[in-house]
């Protein structure tokens, strides 16, 4: 029995590794409005079609010593970084949720929408439509799907959470005239709060908000940003998302132990 868990563990960082060589496609697609449901992978620049030898997640970049074979331009680090943090995740999201395949099936799901969103979102300053409202869907239908397996009861505190995510960054929004955050984040948060619930939510908002202004502080003391640049806030988003729901629940109990004594 162990010697098969370790085997699945083993073919999920497989399919983690391939999944993320996918959304790197996706994103660099998304980045020239391509569509990535057809069409050979091919060098950025130098538009070379790539061998199945040059497409091995990690290995690839490591054998050619992250540079393109043909043109030798240097590869971007974000393939095999992608690539690892999506293995890692789905490695983590399995354990987490290993009780239910279907579980499983939304968590690896709903991660790969987020790590399109961080990327995309670090790179351009955007969280894009036609990734966000996908997400969207999913984790509503994900919901619905569990209210009727479980109780009815389950269906309300993600609702709720996602309604009042929203509606705070939305007040946000409105109140900085977007100044300070677009609506790229209201839509994000609504999925946040579809994809943890009540109350982890809750923690992964503190999280987002307490690490973005420790790292915007570094920015500015290291001169890297003004103290007008602007800042995209969804990789913050999404990373406290990850954070709230491995360790929601410990944090919540540290804080409360923390009060209690």
């Amino acid at each position: 029995m162990i010697y098969c868990n370790y085997l699945v563990y083993f073919f999920v960082f497989i399919l983690g590794l391939m999944v993320g060589s996918f959304l790197n496609c996706v994103i660099y697609r998304l980045e020239t409005n391509k569509s990535f449901l057809k069409g050979r992978s091919f060098c950025p620049e130098c538009k070379h079609i790539l061998a199945w030898y040059d497409l091995i997640p990690v290995f690839s970049f490591l054998i050619l010593k992250g540079k393109c074979r043909y043109c030798h331009q240097k590869i971007s680090w974000q393939y095999p970084l992608v690539e690892l943090t999506t293995a890692t995740l789905f490695l983590l999201l399995t354990f987490y949720a290993m009780a239910s395949f279907v579980s499983i099936f939304f968590y690896i799901v709903i991660a790969s929408f987020l790590i399109i969103i961080f990327v995309y979102d670090l790179k351009h300053f955007i969280i894009p439509d036609k990734v966000i409202y996908p997400a969207i869907i999913i984790a509503f239908l994900y919901q619905i799907i569990s209210t009727f397996q479980f109780q009815i009861t389950n269906f309300y505190p993600p609702i709720l959470s996602a309604l009042g995510a929203a509606a705070f960054f939305l007040l946000i929004v409105l109140v900085s005239r977007g100044k300070w955050m677009g609506l790229g984040d209201v839509k994000l948060a609504f999925l946040m709060g579809l994809f943890l619930g009540w109350p982890n939510i809750l923690v992964a908002l503190f999280l987002a908000f307490f690490i973005g202004a420790i790292i915007g502080v570094g920015l500015i003391v290291f001169g890297k940003k003004a103290l007008k640049s602007e800042v995209p806030f969804g990789p913050f988003l999404v990373g406290a998302t990850f954070i709230g729901l491995f360790f929601g629940q410990q944090i919540i109990g540290w804080y409360q132990n923390l009060f209690l004594i």
